[in-house]
């Protein structure tokens, strides 16, 4: 009789790309395999906890981190290999779906380990996953790498937005009170050289009013002296 309920055992559609055989290869090799492929862990899930979680299921041969091709830190996978093939059909049983250091994982029957495939193959080093995804997951690095780049030229813009404020405006609060420019010694030095500033200084030397403030101020002087 036919069921319309999945097998806990039965290994996904997935298929790695690079994997170079055939289909029917594939098949043989996933009804002999011994190792087991662990997605959506978090980055900061030790080799020692995926031990303790899947030695329930078996005795555990080895245990590979998935790691960032460029920064060669976790990334969020591994590869768990027994020594018997129904350990590995256990483990998809009793162990996909079930929750690790608080994220629900994911595990999959894998045609067998092979050197390289602990690298991430996403353009950042990780995931390819983690390129793309739009939500924040403080577990896998927060934002995607494409949205974490997005994020950063935001900030710079807002940043460069801010920086160019030289006034207060009306009704802002006293944080804008240090962001306002002032003239510097050289606008200073230009304004003295200007000719509005040399015909001010041949009024003055001309008015009497002003000579006569000066000499007050050397009499007012001499007397306190």
């Amino acid at each position: 009789m036919a069921s319309i309920v999945p097998h806990l055992a039965s290994p996904s559609t997935y298929r790695d790309q690079q994997y170079q055989g055939t289909r029917s290869q594939l098949q043989n090799e996933l009804g002999n395999s011994t190792t087991i492929y662990v997605g959506n862990l978090s980055f900061f899930t030790s080799e020692e906890q995926i031990y303790e979680l899947f030695q329930k299921c078996g005795e555990i041969k080895r245990i590979i981190m998935g790691l960032d091709r460029i920064q060669k830190t976790p990334c969020g996978f591994c590869f768990v290999e027994y020594y018997h093939h129904q350990d590995a059909v256990d483990c998809m049983k009793y162990v996909n779906g079930t929750k690790l250091d608080e994220r629900i994982i994911r595990t999959d029957l894998d045609p067998g380990f092979r050197e390289g495939r602990q690298f991430g193959r996403g353009r950042s080093g990780g995931q390819v996953r983690d390129e793309y995804r739009q939500e924040y997951d403080p577990g896998r690095g927060g934002w995607g790498h494409i949205r974490a780049r997005q994020e950063r030229e935001r900030e710079k813009e807002q940043k460069a937005n801010y920086e160019a404020i030289t006034t207060i405006p009306q009704g802002a609060s006293l944080e804008y009170s240090g962001r306002r420019s002032t003239p510097s010694n050289k606008r200073g030095r230009q304004e003295m050289d200007s000719p509005l500033a040399a015909k001010r200084s041949r009024d003055e030397a001309q008015n009497p009013r002003f000579r006569e403030s000066d000499e007050k101020s050397d009499e007012e002087d001499d007397m306190q002296s």
